[in-house]
């Protein structure tokens, strides 16, 4: 068993953890702080809704669907001279970032829009019928009541987000991805590939467990 964890370098795999935690964690942060708005935005102007705009929705839903379209990998290379404007860098975790969050918060966008769906029309009509404002409804009502939804979305959204940091790992964004491109497949060392997937489904087990329990904590029916 030694020997097979021979090319194991147990500060180098604690580090590349930390680094893909940290972009994880960033990246989701500000993908819903971003999704979360466009999803509201494409619901509240959709057909029948509060603030129906067919324009603003076609055009909202097609830059959605457009940046959703683009394969990860090609996101990348295309956003490198946006991201250096942006962070100073293309490499590292800082230049894994803007990319990790334009490709996932049209994502969690449509998740954010399909939870919102789900709202009962009744309470929604129950508030307005009270005099409230649309940002009233919007922060009493709709978001409150599709809360556990929200969190599910966001749970799918960071299991995605940890595929997007391996991916990342091919322009040299560090991260256990990085590592397994590096050492697990460039210089054939299995041991090292084995440990960093391990590392991942630990990753999205633990995400997943901690997702659906806050959903169930949130979920009054």
């Amino acid at each position: 068993m030694t020997g097979f964890f021979a090319n194991i370098v147990w500060s180098d795999i604690g580090q590349a953890t930390f680094d893909t935690l940290i972009m994880l964690g960033a990246s989701l942060v500000l993908t819903v702080l971003i999704g979360i708005p466009l999803g509201v935005l494409l619901f509240l102007t959709d057909r029948g809704q509060l603030a129906e705009s067919r324009l603003a929705n076609r055009v909202g839903g097609l830059i959605v669907n457009i940046l959703r379209s683009i394969p990860f990998v090609i996101l990348l290379i295309v956003m490198i001279p946006l991201t250096v404007l942006v962070v100073g860098t293309s490499l590292g975790v800082a230049g894994a970032i803007p990319p990790l969050v334009v490709g996932a918060a049209p994502f969690y966008a449509r998740l954010v829009e399909g939870a919102l769906r789900e709202v009962p029309r009744a309470t929604i009509e129950a508030v307005q019928a009270m005099g409230a404002t649309r940002l009233q409804i919007v922060t009493r009502a709709l978001v409150p009541e599709a809360l556990p939804g929200l969190i599910s979305g966001a749970t799918v959204t960071a299991i995605a987000l940890v595929s997007f940091t391996a991916m990342a790992g091919v322009v040299g964004a560090g991260g256990l991805g990085d590592l397994a491109i590096r050492y697990g497949y460039q210089r054939f060392q299995t041991d090292v590939m084995l440990v960093t997937v391990a590392l991942m489904v630990v990753l999205v087990q633990l995400i997943q467990f901690a997702g659906d329990l806050l959903a169930r904590r949130f979920d009054h029916r």
